[in-house]
């Protein structure tokens, strides 16, 4: 896909990543470092525990969405800053080797009263696994170029 600015987006309008999946020893990785609870980190600790095995961060799976969206492609140019995510949810655990693609659907488009160069997008990414299983859902709010420079 190719770089869209603010104007190029219709509320409503649907994207859909490609698939990626975090190995095992990637998520123990990033748990070791950012979120070390048994359940990321500790292979025998989690086979006795809720989800019977290890589990990725949601904070990771989170991260993980993100950059499906970026490779996209569809903000790299037009991209100003985040200024925030919002109603951030894990609703189901995400295992190792879980083909993941974020479903992202455009929820605002708002061009600045003040500065009439930009404006801010808002989008909800909603990731699946293979089961088509909702395992992280939040809202993005960016502030992007409305035209190139």
């Amino acid at each position: 896909m190719h770089t869209r600015y603010l104007d190029d987006f219709t509320v409503g309008e649907i994207f859909v990543s490609r698939s990626a999946s975090l190995t095992e020893a990637q998520i123990m990785d990033f748990a070791l470092m950012w979120d070390p609870q048994p359940f990321h980190i500790d292979k025998q600790a989690s086979l006795k525990g809720t989800f019977g095995g290890i589990i990725a961060s949601g904070f990771q799976t989170q991260a993980l969405a993100f950059r499906l969206f970026y490779d996209l492609g569809l903000i790299a140019k037009s991209n100003i800053i985040g200024l925030g995510v919002d109603e951030v949810r894990w609703p189901a655990p995400v295992y190792p080797d879980d083909s993941l693609r974020n479903r992202v659907e455009v929820l605002e488009v708002t061009p600045s009263k003040s500065k009439p160069n930009r404006g801010v997008l808002k989008l909800k990414h909603t990731m699946l696994n293979q089961n088509d299983i909702v395992v992280v859902t939040f809202i993005t709010i960016k502030m992007l170029k409305r035209t190139a420079e």
